[in-house]
């Protein structure tokens, strides 16, 4: 969100369009691109919406985890990590000044490619439709990250095409969240029809579109109590994805299997040897401890091989291991969500019944020091599933909400459940996500969303330095004071200011 981002754009296209051209005495400068005449053919446009990707990688990391799951009732982590024991003001955001900082340069990048292709003379109205969709997409992902971890942000669309548009947006205060996804849900209603209707997987190299942007519309209208309008996104969804019973629980689930056909939105990574890498490290504190070769506290696992670096690990509350899936449950996400044991074998440290490991869901096979090269699952099939049987729920159609909800307890092995009150049912709802969602970087984004965040973490989370620094106000990420200070004071902390921080 600064004039650099926007040089550092130009560069990269004058480079893009110079890559390959070899040196001449006679300058020939019709190749030299600007902002203004880079989207010349597809492949130009195509290249600048893939720019568009690149600041999620740097989100989805192990902190990343901390943050959104081991600050809730179901898992928590007892790691030096400052995000992990809530130590986060205004003036120490911690992993919040990353999250601000790639989530708005993926907006900026995204401003930039819709202009540059809504004025492009180069594309079909299908290849127009189909670009604008995937890069819409994109941004309202960057919005919703933003609203979800920060609550009320600055809102813009526009291209920052020079330095009146820089100073302008520049110094926006932060707008209502409800207002900032009612825009973004228009803005996805409108391209989301006019483009192929297809599962992300079915898409080339998997690249978002229809199915991501329903999704979003599913979510932001879920955050604003709007009901129908997520049920209606939500049967879009259906159409392409038919029967959530038509996909493998465990197949879809793992995040060493990529890009699966129940997926809607995954993290691309991968790790190769001596060359380029896209790799993160979620995997290092979900594995058990690793003290030597291939034995994992105890046993042997072979396929995670005897060069993994595991951290401080993330663990299950026993709200979760105990309440919600206990040890002996028939519940299929069980041995995926967490691991008491392997093949039979019963980890060293697990013996007296202490709470289980992390399971094997998020472990990567022959990782090499934290090079973890698995996809992160962000949206799946199922959370679109739970997110209708919520809000036929909220509309008090037992029915249909009751229908919903257990598509997603009969492919995990459970049986249905049975409606007795809305509260109940709800309630009931709520702990599914938790199964279903396990460390998918959704949990506390839900229980905020629903105003029970404080109330879950204090009730059910097992990590005493975190619950002695949590306040109300830690529900949302503080934006950094550096930003503050760079609106000229149209941003702020109030909320955090309100604890004396």
């Amino acid at each position: 969100m600064n004039f650099l981002n926007k040089i550092l754009m130009i560069a990269t296209l004058a480079f893009l369009a110079l890559a390959g051209v070899s040196c001449s005495l006679e300058e020939d400068t019709s190749s030299v691109s600007t902002p203004d005449n880079f989207f010349r053919k597809y492949s130009e446009c195509q290249s600048v919406v893939n720019s568009c990707y690149i600041p999620i990688k740097s989100i989805y990391n192990y902190t990343y985890m901390l943050a959104t799951e081991c600050a809730t009732d179901v898992i928590w982590c007892a790691s030096g990590t400052y995000d992990a024991q809530l130590d986060i003001s205004p003036v120490k955001p911690r992993f919040g000044a990353t999250v601000w900082q790639q989530c708005y340069l993926g907006v900026q990048r995204s401003n930039f490619a819709v202009a540059g292709i809504e004025r492009s003379e180069a594309l079909t109205e299908e290849q127009r439709n189909e670009l604008l969709c995937e890069v819409k997409a994109l941004r309202a992902f960057y919005y919703w990250t933003l609203t979800c971890f920060f609550g009320d942000v600055p809102f813009y669309l526009d291209d920052v095409s020079d330095n009146e548009a820089l100073q302008r947006i520049a110094v926006l205060p932060r707008m209502d969240a409800d207002q900032t996804r009612a825009k973004l849900i228009a803005d996805l209603k409108d391209i989301a029809p006019k483009v192929t209707q297809s599962r992300t997987s079915d898409n080339p190299g998997a690249r978002v579109g229809a199915s991501m942007a329903w999704m979003l519309i599913a979510k932001f209208a879920t955050w604003n109590h709007e009901w129908q309008e997520a049920i209606d996104a939500c049967k879009e969804l259906e159409k392409i994805y038919g029967s959530l019973a038509e996909y493998d629980l465990e197949t879809n689930v793992m995040f060493r299997n990529k890009n699966t056909p129940e997926s809607i939105f995954e993290v691309q990574h991968s790790y190769v040897e001596g060359g380029l890498s896209y790799c993160s490290n979620v995997a290092s504190i979900c594995t058990p401890t690793r003290k030597t070769g291939s034995v994992y506290d105890g046993v042997e696992i072979e396929e995670l091989g005897d060069e993994a670096t595991t951290w401080q690990s993330a663990r299950p509350t026993v709200y979760y291991c105990q309440g919600l899936v206990p040890k002996m449950s028939t519940d299929k996400r069980n041995r995926l969500n967490t691991a008491w044991d392997y093949n039979g074998q019963v980890f060293s440290s697990l013996v007296n019944n202490t709470r289980p490991w992390m399971g094997p869901k998020f472990w990567c096979p022959n990782m090499k020091q934290t090079n973890d090269s698995n996809n992160y699952k962000v949206f799946r099939y199922a959370d679109a599933v739970l997110l209708m049987a919520e809000s036929y729920c909220e509309l008090e159609d037992s029915e249909n909400a009751v229908r919903y909800l257990n598509m997603v307890r009969n492919r995990a092995g459970v049986g249905d459940y049975t409606f007795r009150t809305f509260a109940r049912l709800q309630d009931e709802i709520r702990k599914e996500r938790a199964r279903e969602l396990f460390g998918e970087f959704q949990r506390k984004y839900d229980l905020v969303r629903w105003g029970i965040w404080w109330e879950s973490i204090n009730d059910y989370n097992d990590y005493s330095t975190l619950l002695n620094n949590a306040k109300p106000c830690h529900r949302y990420y503080p934006i950094p004071d550096t930003q503050v200070v760079y609106s000229k004071n149209k941003l702020d902390n109030d909320e955090y200011a309100m604890y004396g921080m």
